[in-house]
């Protein structure tokens, strides 16, 4: 049996948890939120794209 899960779902998941545990603070999740969105629009998120699907990739196949 395969479980997917949205990354975007998983990445919401790890900072709700950061900042209910006060890992950090919401001013800095709000800060790197607005930096992903900033660095979607530029050259670099084709290349952000292919290393997290090598490295999903890399992780389903070591599951096997």
């Amino acid at each position: 049996m395969t479980l997917t899960i949205p990354l975007v779902l998983l990445l919401a998941v790890v900072v709700v948890m950061l900042l209910r545990f006060k890992a950090v603070g919401a001013g800095a999740a709000v800060v790197v939120a607005l930096f992903g969105f900033y660095l979607a629009g530029t050259d670099a998120s084709d290349t952000v794209n292919q290393l997290v699907t090598a490295v999903t990739g890399a992780l389903a196949d070591a599951g096997r």
